[in-house]
């Protein structure tokens, strides 16, 4: 499954706007990982992988 990725680095953002990117990314998740990327003391990106997650047959679902 390949990453979603946001990058658009000709966009200046706020120093702390990678949280906020964090939280959205979080918040539209159900089962799945977001990763930050880190360079230099900074955050220079953010992707989210989103997983899919079938029931197993013969198990119960509670």
């Amino acid at each position: 499954m390949k990453p979603k990725t946001d990058a658009s680095p000709s966009t200046t953002l706020p120093a702390d706007s990678w949280l906020e990117v964090v939280r959205e990314k979080v918040s539209r998740l159900q089962f799945g990982s977001v990763q930050v990327t880190v360079h230099d003391g900074r955050v220079t990106q953010v992707e989210s992988i989103e997983r899919t997650r079938f029931p197993q047959p013969g198990r119960s679902q509670g």
